[in-house]
């Protein structure tokens, strides 16, 4: 029994099944009962500068525009007329007075209200209140900005990360700036192999020399009930390797850190597909967006405080070339799982009692699709009487 006089999980020790890595009928009860429900981060407030600005986020088959009305308010709306079902918009982001439908010319304010309605007279007594933009949950933590699709009663994104909030304050989110533009990743893996990927601090040693020589041995990893973290503190010994060697050089002082984050990294995932590195040097977001049972499309942006100073201008640029190399490792490593759960030989493996961040996720997803617990896929069908 455990502290709360419940059996063991027989499963606690134990990844999910390689099944549930690829099976299409797994992938569409994940879509209903993880990701509707889930919030997602379409930008920071500061991308949305002026009336009109919007930018737009597509998933699991939606497409959401969160854009700031004449009030200076951010809100969130389906891309979507609600005439004919048109989209309204393309493109990742843009500028706009009103929200125009391409096909039938149907309006809506910035606020999502339906104003202009042509051949009005066509549509007998048509309640216009009753036809604006379907509106969508919006969150601003901190300045970015996140939307879900459904509420589920699940936690804010502010829950989500209260354990840590003071933890992030010194490095003043809401205060930040892009450094560039979203760059997408398409991966031909499943979402959930880029995330244990992400919150796996097994592999650091093995398949990161770069960090290794960075961090040493000081790399950790905890969890909390919706957030994991992962840190490394950069070492004063030089790394052996040129870029490295210059980061540690050329990073500068940080006036607004604390000196015990002045040369730490740190990682943040959130649940399900989210998380934040924040650097002493620039902040940025990383969003692995399921396609498909076997197809992710991987979203990141990096931000930072206005700092001009040629020291700081450097230690973003070889941050960038780091990280660069760490991705294109994780990008082998994530396609190389991929391949071999294809085995029929592989089932589940087990975990190590230091997997904190691992078991945690396995039993969350376990908990919400029970049928992560058998070791094969049941017959086709299952989600229908489940």
């Amino acid at each position: 029994m455990d502290e709360k006089g419940s059996a063991p999980d027989p499963d606690a020790g134990y990844s999910l099944p390689a099944w549930t890595y690829s099976d299409p009928e797994f992938f569409a009860v994940e879509a209903r009962r993880i990701f509707r429900p889930s919030w997602q981060i379409v930008a920071h407030d500061s991308d949305l500068p002026a009336p009109g600005d919007f930018h737009v986020l597509d998933y699991l088959g939606e497409s959401i525009i969160v854009i700031r009305g004449d009030d200076g308010e951010a809100r969130a709306f389906t891309n979507v007329c609600r005439h004919r079902g048109a989209r309204l918009v393309d493109g990742p982001s843009g500028r706009t007075r009103k929200l125009v439908c391409p096909y039938h010319a149907w309006t809506y304010g910035l606020d999502g209200c339906l104003t202009g309605l042509p051949m009005a007279g066509s549509y007998g007594s048509l309640d216009r209140s009753r036809h604006g933009l379907v509106p969508i949950d919006i969150e601003n933590f901190h300045g970015f900005l996140f939307v879900r699709l459904q509420d589920d009663g699940g936690p804010s994104v502010a829950q989500m990360m209260a354990p840590y909030v003071d933890e992030i304050a010194p490095y003043r989110f809401s205060e930040l700036r892009a450094l560039g533009r979203v760059t997408l990743r398409p991966r031909a893996v499943n979402w959930k192999n880029i995330g244990d990927n992400y919150s796996d601090g097994l592999h650091i040693a093995v398949a990161h020399p770069g960090l290794k020589r960075l961090m040493g041995d000081g790399y950790g990893v905890e969890a909390s009930p919706y957030a994991d973290k992962m840190w490394g503190p950069i070492l004063d010994r030089p790394s052996a390797n040129l870029s490295e060697r210059a980061y540690q050089h050329f990073l500068p002082a940080i006036p607004y850190l604390p000196p015990d984050r002045q040369r730490l990294w740190t990682y943040f995932k959130l649940w399900p597909n989210f998380a934040f590195d924040i650097y002493p040097d620039q902040v940025d977001f990383m969003q692995w967006l399921p396609v498909s049972p076997t197809q992710t499309l991987i979203r990141e942006i990096s931000y930072a405080l206005p700092d001009n100073r040629r020291e700081m201008k450097a230690a973003r640029y070889l941050n960038w070339r780091i990280n660069r190399q760490v991705n294109a490792e994780d990008t082998a490593l994530v396609a190389r799982v991929q391949a071999g759960m294809a085995s029929d030989s592989f089932t589940v493996g087990p975990l190590s009692e230091q997997e904190v961040a691992l078991r945690h996720f396995c039993a969350r997803m376990r908990a919400i699709i029970p049928q992560a617990r058998q070791h094969r896929a049941p017959a086709p069908g299952w989600s229908h009487i489940a």
